[in-house]
């Protein structure tokens, strides 16, 4: 089909009709579908199920340092759950501290305390004039949402095919010490499923920021969370780096199973040096005895070593790559070459990023909601909700099943194509 740009008035007019007519028959059908949140599908839940059959009241609920789990005890973690959380994140076991059950709560947990205690003796944030974090985007809302909440300034990077714009990056941290910390998704990033080039990485460990407390919140969300067997990205291990850099203190590493096994119930864990854990572990001393072992426990008998969950998770992308793959097709099939949107296509991770016409995806998420799709709501990958350019949509497919997400995708494509129209229409 012509690109839209390149159509007569009269033949956009015609074909902003006969879309509007498909529109209202898809909207008479009463659809409730949600393309909102990354969750996993019940499918996807299922592949966990077994986890609660591995410990049974004749279970044996010691662990390898010789602790009862079902007691008090192994503030950072039982030992086993700490090689398997380390595995995970490429790091050596000394180099990790074993949460709850949610890396956001660690990521909050870890802003609440340079707030209140500072970053390892300097100054608690909380009492400083002003603290600003960089922002990669398009991003994940919950990261800006934590800083938000503290009050603390949000400064907008632009997200490229490498990873964020270094040159910003690098020029900003060390010229403002009120700058302490940035946040990233450094592999199948979320939303736009890219992931940081070596060259990206190398830079991160090499930075010279201003201030002394200065972090790199690295949450590595997405680090086995891969389509593709045959096909899958691979990037450098930001801790290592910053050792070889002599700047082991300046990276937080965040990581956890929420989903490898059960989004509400896995376990979390936090990478970093030995000065950076033990300023984390002051405060843990005051906030528990010790976190959930009998599910971390579950988790190691589960999964056993890094092999069994490597292919736990070729069963979770046999499940996701089908959904992916539909979108896709429906995008290309329906929306290549008509020059109204762009999008990526991520070989992991949970999102697909789509950039439409500047000033409209609002119109887009809330056209796509009249016909009973709720998507994520637009500038949501933004600080402050608000995308400068109104353009960016982050489309969720993995928790529709195949069926729902057909329809969505055709709901969704069809308010692009009518919010286009009315757009160029206007010109």
């Amino acid at each position: 089909m012509k690109a839209y740009t390149e159509m007569t008035r009269e033949e956009l007019l015609q074909e902003q009709a006969a879309l509007q007519a498909k529109f209202e028959e898809i909207k008479g059908k009463g659809l409730k579908l949600d393309m909102s949140r990354g969750k996993p599908s019940n499918a996807q839940l299922e592949l966990s199920n077994g986890m609660m059959d591995v410990l049974t009241s004749e279970s044996d609920m010691v662990c390898e340092a010789g602790v009862d789990c079902r007691n008090y005890g192994i503030m950072d973690g039982i030992p086993e759950a700490r090689r398997l959380l380390a595995d995970m994140s490429e790091v050596p076991e000394k180099n990790i501290l074993i949460y709850g059950n949610s890396s956001l709560n660690v990521m909050y947990d870890t802003v609440a305390r340079a707030m209140t205690m500072g970053v390892c003796g300097h100054t608690p944030w909380g009492k400083l004039d002003k603290v600003k974090f960089l922002c990669p985007v398009p991003g994940y809302d919950r990261h800006f949402g934590i800083t938000e909440f503290f009050g603390i300034e949000m400064i907008n990077v632009p997200l490229l095919e490498t990873g964020p714009d270094m040159d910003m990056v690098e020029k900003l941290v060390s010229e403002d010490d009120s700058i302490k910390g940035i946040w990233c998704v450094p592999k199948y990033s979320n939303p736009t499923g890219i992931s940081y080039s070596d060259e990206t990485v190398l830079r991160f460990a090499h930075l010279k920021p201003a201030a002394p407390d200065f972090r790199i919140f690295w949450d590595n969300a997405y680090s086995i969370h891969h389509l593709y067997d045959d096909d899958q990205d691979v990037i450098l291990e930001l801790l290592t780096e910053c050792e070889k850099a002599g700047n082991e203190d300046l990276v937080y590493k965040f990581i956890s199973t929420s989903k490898v096994s059960f989004p509400g119930s896995g376990i979390a864990a936090m990478a970093a040096s030995e000065a950076n854990l033990a300023d984390a572990r002051k405060a843990m001393f005051y906030q528990t005895i010790g976190h959930d072992k009998l599910n971390q426990l579950r988790h190691v008998r589960f999964f056993r070593d890094m092999d069994g969950m490597r292919e736990h998770m070729r069963k979770h992308a046999d499940i996701l790559r089908p959904k992916f793959e539909a979108v896709l097709d429906v995008l290309d099939q329906e929306l290549g070459g008509l020059g109204i949107g762009s999008w990526v296509k991520p070989k992991g991770g949970y999102f697909i990023s789509f950039d439409s016409l500047e000033g409209c995806a609002k119109k887009i998420v809330a056209k796509a909601k009249e016909a009973g799709v709720t998507m994520t709501g637009a500038g949501a990958t933004f600080p402050y909700g608000k995308d400068p350019k109104d353009s960016n949509i982050r489309i969720a497919p993995s928790f529709p099943t195949p069926e729902e997400l057909a329809l969505a995708a055709e709901v969704f494509v069809l308010s692009v194509k009518l919010v286009s129209l009315e757009k160029l229409l206007a010109q």
